[in-house]
């Protein structure tokens, strides 16, 4: 019977990935790594109603997609991405907005003995209510400590784990008398399938206005090189015309050949030095004097000189 519930089992998966291949054009491809069911199930029921979340083990979902490429040749790009613990989305919303709600999801887990540290661990510095007796356990792990208060504390922050390092029996123990969980574990979004087209999950981090900064910078390095190499793309037609137009007004100016746009560029050039060739208007009234001017008279004498040559006859 348990043989018969299992076959069961994998063709009403079958059945159900099939399904789910035709019916949505969008799918985010996602990694569980150290993720518990009672979390996928929350996981679930945030995305209920908008997308449909699929595990399964890889070995069947490589069998379906290889059976599904002649319906779908563009899956083929998807089966790369089919290793370690994955798991689909399968959405027609937005998928930037499923992967925000879905790397949020994420809950604290202790440190476990043997397990791959995925970021950096440290131990802060400060009060740690052990007992005295604990200072052995922390100089073993050369972590700088002393007694305080009845307490163990922790003098500096210490570094205890490396991202990427195996958690030791020591650290985990550490960890857990401090009630220290260091760890957030949750979905991790790894790529994305959309309508065809397979790129890493990372794009959907990008904004808008990243995306046009982008697409800017990518037409003018698709113009400069245009421009150089001469080759009439799309994009440096405008300048190659406006080039071509300013050659042409070049070769009227300094020939006879004209045009009407052209006449009145002639015209604006050779109204532009008769202007600059004629005084200003205030220079010219600087310029202009009489030719006789009246010579200054001489000084009449002051009244005081008059008073004393009259006294001289009386």
């Amino acid at each position: 019977m348990s043989g018969e519930s299992s076959k069961a089992k994998k063709v009403q998966y079958f059945a159900k990935l099939t399904n789910l291949l035709e019916e949505y054009s969008k799918i985010l491809i996602v990694e569980a790594n150290n993720v518990g069911s009672n979390q996928m199930q929350t996981i679930r029921k945030s995305l209920r109603g908008s997308s449909v979340v699929l595990m399964g083990k890889n070995t069947m979902i490589r069998k379906v997609i290889r059976t599904h490429l002649a319906k779908n040749p563009k899956l083929e790009e998807v089966l790369p991405f089919v290793k370690g613990n994955i798991g689909f989305i399968f959405t027609k919303g937005d998928l930037s907005d499923i992967k925000t709600k879905v790397t949020a999801l994420k809950v604290d887990a202790p440190a476990k003995v043997g397990g791959v540290a995925p970021s950096d661990v440290t131990v802060p510095a400060g009060p740690t209510g052990l007992e005295p007796t604990q200072t052995s356990f922390l100089q073993a792990l050369n972590i700088p400590s002393k007694i305080n208060k009845g307490q163990v504390e922790i003098i500096n922050d210490f570094l205890l784990i490396k991202k990427g390092d195996r958690i030791g029996q020591s650290e985990a123990a550490l960890l857990s008398k401090l009630s220290i969980r260091p760890f957030q574990y949750g979905l991790g979004a790894k790529a994305v399938y959309d309508n065809g087209v397979v790129y890493d999950a990372a794009v959907l981090d990008l904004t808008e206005k990243e995306i046009l900064e982008k697409f800017i910078a990518g037409v003018r390095n698709v113009t400069a090189l245009s421009l150089a190499t001469s080759f009439p793309s799309s994009v440096a037609v405008p300048h190659l015309v406006l080039n071509g137009y300013k050659n042409v007004l070049a070769i009227g100016l300094g020939t006879n050949f004209t045009f009407p746009r052209l006449e009145k560029l002639k015209s604006a050039a050779a109204a532009a030095p008769a202007k600059s060739a004629a005084p200003p208007p205030a220079a010219a009234k600087e310029e202009k004097k009489p030719k006789d001017e009246p010579k200054p008279k001489a000084p009449e004498p002051e009244p005081e000189d008059e008073d004393m040559a009259l006294s001289l006859f009386d």
